[in-house]
């Protein structure tokens, strides 16, 4: 992904227009961080009015956006759901074609939606909305529960942070799990907010997370490599393993199986971007046993091989901040 266009529309919403360019826009060339040739597009450039009682003046027309590797689409007005621009959904239906990625945030599901690329297809957006978007659009399976939801290269979030989620989980696709928790840490934000869901679908974090289980999950973190059980983890959150495993699934959205295995899938992610390991320690390392697992759960979860994986993402020794911890094999 070498180019991002970023569509705005009059009456666009600040803050979700925001997450797109800190995401895809800033230059991180500093920290190793490839750049996007970044652009902002519209319609008809010039002027371009926010809900808030300012403008932005947009220099370029939809053009870049036709060849664009990332075509971004922001919030519109709910009044003009139902009468999005036809140039802009044509932009969408034809990037869709073409095999770009192409992301919304918020309601910009609703111009995705109106280029009909989602018929079929599951989405989400924010939960206020969800209903709306089911009616006027019923052949979409609309997923109100998530913070976003990618079906083959399109991806849909729910409102504002959820689309900067959204973000990163396509960046970490495109740059791997090392630099994308780079950029993360820049913005001073979560690396990454998932439900351990197989297709990449993050479940919604509530507002108060349980304190007592955060020694718990710490601990689970640096013992990945054990046979965990509910029943062990509940014994050091001095609670019976319904309550545990009930509080877990509450505060982090996600069983402590689900949980557990794509804390190893992320794991086994750095080793493989950090180390030159084989796949046999890093099954070790990861909690998988096995090399044939490891494959296993990398083709579910990540749909592809660690072998592609690390081909794909490996660092370069000169851009490692840290070393990875690994321990030596039990005896």
């Amino acid at each position: 992904m070498r180019t991002v266009a970023v569509i705005v529309q009059e009456g666009f919403a600040p803050f979700e227009f925001g997450l797109a360019c800190e995401a895809f826009g800033l230059d991180r060339s500093d920290d190793g961080i490839p750049s996007f040739d970044f652009r902002i597009v519209a319609a008809e450039p010039g002027a371009i009015a926010s809900n808030l009682a300012f403008s932005i003046n947009v220099e370029h027309d939809l053009a870049f956006a036709e060849e664009a590797d990332l075509v971004v689409v922001t919030p519109i007005p709910r009044k003009t759901w139902g009468t999005v621009d036809p140039r802009v959904t044509d932009v969408v239906r034809r990037a869709v074609d073409r095999g770009a990625w192409v992301l919304s945030v918020c309601s910009g599901s609703f111009v995705i939606a109106a280029s009909g690329v989602l018929d079929g297809r599951r989405a989400t957006t924010h939960w206020m909305y969800a209903e709306t978007m089911q009616r006027m659009y019923p052949s979409i399976d609309v997923d109100p529960d998530v913070l976003y939801v990618q079906d083959g290269r399109i991806i849909t979030s729910a409102g504002t942070a959820a689309g900067l989620d959204a973000c990163l989980h396509l960046l970490r696709q495109e740059l791997g799990a090392e630099l994308t928790n780079k950029i993360a840490r820049r913005m001073v934000v979560p690396p990454q907010r998932d439900g351990g869901q197989a297709q990449f679908i993050d479940k919604p974090l509530p507002a108060a997370q349980s304190l007592s289980l955060a020694p718990v999950t710490d601990w689970m973190l640096d013992n990945l490599r054990l046979e965990l059980t509910v029943d062990q983890l509940a014994a050091k959150a001095h609670m019976s393993p319904r309550t545990f495993a009930r509080r877990f699934k509450a505060d982090h959205g996600a069983t402590p199986a689900a949980w557990l295995a794509r804390q190893r899938i992320i794991h086994a992610q750095r080793l493989l971007e950090k180390t030159d390991l084989g796949l046999d320690r890093i099954a070790y390392e990861s909690g998988f046993g096995s090399a044939a697992v490891l494959r296993q759960n990398f083709a579910r979860v990540l749909d592809t091989t660690p072998t592609a994986y690390r081909a794909r993402f490996a660092c370069h020794e000169e851009s490692m901040e840290a070393p990875v911890r690994v321990l030596e094999p039990v005896a």
